[in-house]
């Protein structure tokens, strides 16, 4: 269901209210897009080495599971 709110100033800039059910949460970085009339706000995706980074200080798993080969049907016609 949409939601309605008014822009106002700030500053020397324009801004609009996010009502809490549209909230990002504090210091959260946001992209603006605009293509025409309509305004997108998403969060900021971190960049791949930060990700890759992230993922690299996980601790590593006490062991690794072995997959047993799964056997393919033949599936003539295909």
């Amino acid at each position: 269901m949409p939601v309605t709110s008014r822009t106002f100033r700030s500053g020397n800039s324009e801004a609009v209210r996010l009502p809490k059910e549209f909230a990002f949460g504090p210091g959260v970085e946001v992209e603006i897009d605009r293509k025409g009339d309509v305004v997108t706000i998403s969060p900021k995706r971190k960049p791949v080495k930060e990700m890759l980074a992230k993922l690299r200080s996980l601790p590593k798993p006490a062991s690794i599971g072995i997959r047993h080969e799964v056997e393919i049907p033949e599936r003539p016609g295909l």
